[in-house]
């Protein structure tokens, strides 16, 4: 990726802090609102650690005030330390703006009636605006179009290495994994509990993973969830999502389901993907 200054600017409500987001997946430091005369000072921390502020991006807006002015004086100390840097403007068109004030119930920076402050915020940011090198309007937008063009932008990857992915296993009996995107269930898979020899250890152990992997269903059912879950993550990927968790879940939560979330976690690693590994009841008995 190459290196950038970004300086995200634009309409309140248009997806400023939508793209901060996305870039700080992307790896860049990202500040939000950043008082104008900060930045000058925070120019000179870039210059002096070049490596570690190598991609940067600050949101300034409306909430600058008068101050905005001296976004010229900010270009022109940037050309000075040979620092590269683009300007994004973001804005969308009045009704899009006004139904996501209306969906959020937001107060406009401005204050007032929302249709008034967004006409009084462009005309105060028109400086901005005319300074800007990108020109983004997210109306009808989705994140992962948005995301997408950021990409193109900044030179970011959109390849699995950034979606991060988080494998757990958990006990139906204390309670379903609540913040799981997608929950599997390995409860239909006979359960080593009932084997005295087993019963005290977890699905980490050889002779745990023996006795469950020679089950025929439970083969067709790992190939079959982890062939779904390779089909969907591209299409999430796509669509601007870039966490994601699987969950697995047995009765108790340290046998089938540890067993069946090694395995997966091992899959997805093969497949370049980041994966945190995390098994919520493993520890708890009976």
């Amino acid at each position: 990726m190459k290196s950038n200054f970004l300086i995200i600017s634009g309409i309140s409500g248009a997806g400023k802090t939508k793209v901060l987001n996305i870039l700080e997946d992307f790896g860049f430091v990202c500040i939000d609102n950043m008082p104008m005369d900060f930045i000058f000072k925070f120019i000179d921390l870039c210059k002096k650690d070049r490596k570690k502020y190598k991609n940067v991006a600050l949101s300034v807006d409306i909430r600058s005030g008068k101050n905005i002015s001296k976004i010229s004086d900010i270009l022109k100390k940037l050309k000075d330390e040979k620092i590269k840097n683009e300007i994004f403007f973001l804005d969308a068109d009045d009704n899009t703006l006004l139904k996501r004030y209306s969906e959020t119930r937001r107060k406009h920076p401005l204050g007032g009636l929302v249709k008034e402050a967004v006409a009084r915020e462009r005309e105060h940011l028109e400086i901005v605006r005319n300074l800007a090198s990108r020109q983004i309007n997210t109306t009808d937008m989705t994140i992962g179009q948005l995301k997408s063009i950021l990409a193109n932008l900044t030179g970011a990857s959109l390849g699995g290495k950034r979606m991060f992915l988080t494998v757990m296993s958990f006990g139906f009996k204390y309670g379903i994994a609540q913040e799981a995107d997608i929950v599997f269930d390995a409860r239909f898979i006979s359960n080593p509990n009932y084997v005295s020899s087993l019963k005290m250890k977890t699905g980490k152990d050889a002779a745990v993973v023996k006795y469950i992997e020679k089950q025929k269903q439970y083969k067709t059912f790992f190939n079959k969830i982890s062939n779904l879950l390779k089909f969907l993550i591209p299409g999430y990927i796509k669509e601007g999502k870039s966490q994601l968790t699987v969950a697995v879940g047995c009765t108790g939560g340290r046998h089938r389901s540890v067993a069946a979330a090694e395995k997966l976690a091992k899959f997805f690693i093969k497949n370049k993907y980041k994966v945190t590994l995390y098994h919520r009841d493993i520890s708890k008995a009976g």
